[in-house]
């Protein structure tokens, strides 16, 4: 029995592990084709939902046909699961792909990673949940860590297009916060490998739409490089993950997953700076250690 649970634990922390890794190789390759290639951030992001919605459509088709019941949804479920899925998968990723034409990709993922401190401030605000003395040293922590990353920044004078940039990021982070905090019952109405898959269906569509909208043509006249790179950012930095880390989280719970989790950042640093040559300074390291450390202690606090 002991050696069952200590297999499960071992495989979650693997899965976690690499998962978190492989979310953190999407803004290096994001950053990578907009050098590279100059690609606009809707048309990149069309190929990323595209290429990936195939792979949501056959888990999606499986998992109904082997489920005996099927929980029915009625029409204010799906009203809520297209606006929560549209917060999720659509705005926080347009705003992520769009901020990263002007930051950095390590910077990125340093403000991308404070959404649990917004999940702790949008429920304080909004639905007058208490925040605890740990919590508030956590926010201290983390948002002074925000600050000490950007010194180097700060001395030479933040340029507008930082500023914009960490803002857009902001944004993603904030909305990717909202849809957390509006998930919890459809989650447990239908589970999450089903939200999941339509979510990130409902916002495929809108995304198609947006691109139709704004663009229009030509999303098949790129250079075979930039498929290749988007297939690939596809399925291992969005389908594989997905699955893996929500796995993860069943294996040995959300606290561990929060703490491995925190690879993430810290692979997107190391990535960036061998595929980009993005320099990170002392400074910023600092900050990334703190914000690591606020954010952890807002993860497994809310965990217990």
């Amino acid at each position: 029995m002991f050696q069952k649970s200590f297999s499960s634990s071992f495989v979650g922390a693997i899965y976690v592990f690499i998962g978190a890794i492989m979310f953190a190789g999407k803004a290096v390759i994001v950053k990578y084709l907009y050098i590279n290639y100059k690609i606009d951030t809707v048309s990149l992001l069309t190929l990323r939902m595209v290429f990936s919605m195939p792979f949501y459509v056959i888990i999606l088709i499986w998992h109904l046909k082997s489920k005996k019941e099927i929980t029915k949804l009625t029409t204010k479920d799906w009203l809520w699961m297209v606006a929560i899925g549209l917060l999720g998968y659509y705005l926080a990723s347009y705003f992520d792909f769009w901020g990263l034409q002007y930051i950095t990709a390590g910077i990125e993922r340093l403000v991308l990673f404070i959404y649990p401190t917004l999940v702790v401030l949008i429920g304080a605000i909004f639905l007058k949940e208490k925040i605890n003395n740990i919590q508030k040293l956590a926010l201290v922590i983390t948002y002074c860590g925000l600050i000490i990353a950007f010194i180097p920044d700060i001395k030479m004078g933040i340029q507008k297009n930082m500023v914009f940039g960490s803002f857009l990021i902001f944004l993603s982070a904030l909305t990717y916060a909202l849809y957390l905090i509006g998930n919890g019952e459809m989650v447990k109405k239908i589970g999450t490998l089903l939200f999941t898959c339509y979510a990130m269906l409902i916002s495929t569509v809108m995304v198609l739409i947006h691109y139709y909208i704004t663009v229009g043509q030509g999303i098949f006249n790129f250079p075979s490089q930039i498929y290749v790179l988007c297939i690939i950012m596809a399925l291992f930095c969005t389908v594989i993950p997905s699955f893996m880390i929500s796995d993860g989280i069943k294996r040995i719970g959300a606290g561990n997953t929060a703490i491995i989790g925190s690879v993430g950042p810290v692979a997107t640093i190391f990535m960036a700076s061998y595929f980009l040559n993005e320099s990170f300074s002392i400074w910023q390291i600092i900050g990334t250690i703190f914000v690591l450390a606020g954010v952890l202690m807002i993860s497994l606090k809310g965990k217990k």
